[in-house]
């Protein structure tokens, strides 16, 4: 009788076993089904939420339009290799920096700052060689005028807000590089096609002043010989000329009477009496 409950027992464990595994895959069926579709929906959630915004205050002046997909056609990248821990450089000053540049389509490098030695200046000229042609020395930073115009657009917006010891990497659409120009090749420099993109790394060196712009010898007081200008002291009046002011008239004052008496002079003949030259001798 014990073995009978006993078997009852066994065949009834199975069963509610065998009934909890059959169901276990229907279950997780639902909950896969149900996650694949919270899935689905869940990029269409975000892309209804994601409703265009202003991407600049507009000034009152201005009239408002029905706002649209702000569309960004160039867009300029960097990022900060190395925070420099000198000071900050300034538009408007010359900047020394040491580059190299790649196109971004192939990664071919296509100019480096270490690639230009430069000539060797002693006393304020340059140094001659043997060969009457400059000395060559070791490369220097490539200086230039940042925010001046002076380099690729690409540069002059990209640099902004580095510090001297600072390293970046930018990476310039061909709108701000060199656009539709086809740079060609140089001996030891590949060219660069046309709508190329760049990328640089780029590293401030040095900040220094703009070099002061030649200025005109102008004297403080008149060279010797000259006259001084009109109005210093010592300089003679310039003479008024009525005809150049309407203002101010002129009338002719009467002649004074002569007391000498008239005298009367002879006419002179009309013709001058005809004279003849004495002969020649032959």
């Amino acid at each position: 009788m014990k073995s009978v409950v006993l078997l009852s027992y066994l065949a009834a464990t199975a069963a509610a076993l065998y009934a909890q595994t059959t169901a276990k895959p229907a279950t997780s069926a639902t909950t896969v089904k149900h996650a694949t579709a919270a899935s689905a929906a869940k990029p269409a959630t975000i892309t209804a939420t994601a409703a265009p915004a202003p991407w600049i205050k507009l000034p009152p002046g201005i009239p408002k339009v029905v706002h649209g997909p702000v569309k960004i056609p160039i867009a300029l990248r960097y990022e900060d290799v190395k925070i420099g821990t000198g000071p900050e450089g300034e538009a408007g000053k010359v900047w020394h920096i040491k580059y190299t540049g790649w196109r971004a389509a192939d990664g071919i490098k296509f100019d480096s700052w270490d690639e230009h030695p430069q000539p060797v200046i002693k006393d304020g000229k340059v140094e001659m060689g043997p060969d009457g042609k400059p000395k060559m020395g070791d490369p220097q930073p490539m200086p230039f005028p940042q925010g001046m115009g002076q380099v690729i657009p690409g540069f002059d917006y990209s640099l902004t807000g580095m510090r001297v010891g600072g390293k970046r990497r930018i990476f310039i659409p061909w709108q701000l590089a060199y656009g539709t120009r086809n740079i060609p090749d140089r001996p030891g420099h590949p060219g660069i096609p046309a709508k190329s993109d760049l990328i640089f790394d780029v590293e401030l060196v040095e900040v220094t002043d703009m070099p002061e712009p030649p200025h005109p010898f102008i004297p403080t007081r008149p060279l010797p010989g000259t006259p001084p200008h009109p109005g210093a002291p010592g300089a003679a009046a310039a003479p008024v000329n009525p005809s150049a002011s309407p203002t101010t008239e002129t009338t002719p004052k009467p002649a004074a009477p002569s007391t000498a008496p008239a005298t009367t002079q002879p006419a002179a003949p009309a013709t001058a009496p005809a004279t003849t030259a004495p002969p020649q001798p032959k």
